[in-house]
């Protein structure tokens, strides 16, 4: 996200990107597998698990929750979007 603005410009987003550190409310960098990947997508962590999390992808729409890995930046299966 670093070096998309003007310069100087810093990214209005706090991320956590330390897995053993996920609580409900963090925001996180996450990936989609298939024609999305490459792109960067932001969310809310809505629940934590060992080995995978749910994330509010959209602030307009709460029925968009997604299931993603625990990782530095999880990573959302295609179909679940």
């Amino acid at each position: 996200m670093q070096g998309m603005g003007e310069t100087g410009e810093a990214c209005p987003f706090e991320f956590n990107f330390d897995p053993a550190t996920f609580k409900i409310g963090d925001t996180v960098s996450y990936r989609v597998t298939g024609s999305l990947e490459g792109f960067p997508f932001v969310g809310t962590l809505l629940e934590v698990h060992e080995d995978f999390v749910v994330i509010a992808g959209d602030p307009t729409d709460p029925q968009a929750r997604y299931r993603g890995t625990r990782e530095s930046r999880p990573l959302v299966d295609y179909a679940e979007i």
